[in-house]
């Protein structure tokens, strides 16, 4: 598989995706359905999706696609894209400027290429397999920081937040108290990234989707990132923990997310 023009078609894919949502965004003109009492989906999340999808057809027609909105788009089960037009719904809807498209490539169960658009702020994160992580074209790298004290933490809650409130807010308090600082962005995808760039040193978050976090994880890995569960087991994008750390802080952060203190 020449993976050079993947990255090429994802791209213009993630582009193409970022012109829809732009045209929608601050203009009031775009319809919020719900999905779930807070699960939002608006007009250009569908409308990225059907770019997105269509813009990989065209070039790879027998491929499998994983996308948020429709589902899974069957294809040849070796080459699957994963898909997510829009990461960061409610911030849109509310325009709040922190939201994303995020797309994957998998050959078989391994993720090879990430790509992570964020609009507004301009920045095209990318990652192949085995050659790094990049962030408009410039190399990236994981933070320095040694200890959980000296760090800035990122986490998210999930749509079903109230059905797990209780082990949520533990693990959000035991890491605000050991911490800088804790974030919330509303985007899996970003907080991936920025851990990969090092703006944060950890994240977490549990009852994410594949396309959630299926290309921010492999740009995170690339940057130098350990990514787990939140037992320290390895991480695949269908788990529902996620533990991504900037390697140093790692071990700190899976005792800060136990709930049963060790004795």
């Amino acid at each position: 598989m020449d993976l050079e023009l993947v990255k090429k078609i994802g791209v213009a894919a993630a582009y193409k995706g970022q012109r829809v949502l732009l045209s929608h965004y601050g203009t009031g003109k775009s319809k919020v359905d719900k999905k779930g009492i807070i699960d939002l989906i608006t007009e250009a999340d569908t409308q990225s999706e059907k770019t997105i999808i269509r813009t990989i057809k065209k070039a790879f027609p027998d491929h499998s696609i994983l996308a948020e909105e429709s589902g899974l788009n069957k294809g040849n089960a070796d080459y699957q894209w994963i898909v997510d037009p829009l990461d960061g719904t409610t911030n849109f809807a509310h325009q709040l400027g922190l939201f994303s498209i995020s797309i994957a490539f998998a050959l078989g169960d391994d993720t090879v290429i990430g790509i992570v658009l964020i609009p507004l702020a301009g920045e095209l994160f990318i990652a192949v397999k085995g050659k790094g992580a990049e962030l408009n074209g410039r190399p990236i790298k994981v933070s320095n920081a040694q200890k959980v004290s000296e760090s800035l933490l990122v986490t998210g809650f999930p749509y079903d937040f109230i059905d797990c409130l209780d082990p949520l807010m533990t693990r959000f308090l035991k890491c605000l108290k050991a911490s800088q600082g804790v974030r919330r962005l509303g985007s899996a995808a970003i907080d991936l990234c920025f851990v990969a760039c090092g703006r944060f040193d950890g994240f977490w978050e549990q009852n994410l989707k594949p396309w959630d976090t299926a290309a921010g994880e492999l740009i995170a890995r690339e940057a130098g990132a350990t990514v787990t569960d939140f037992s320290n087991k390895p991480f695949n994008i269908y788990k529902k923990e996620i533990l991504a750390t900037n390697s140093h802080v790692h071990e700190e952060m899976i005792s800060l997310l136990e709930l049963k203190d060790k004795t």
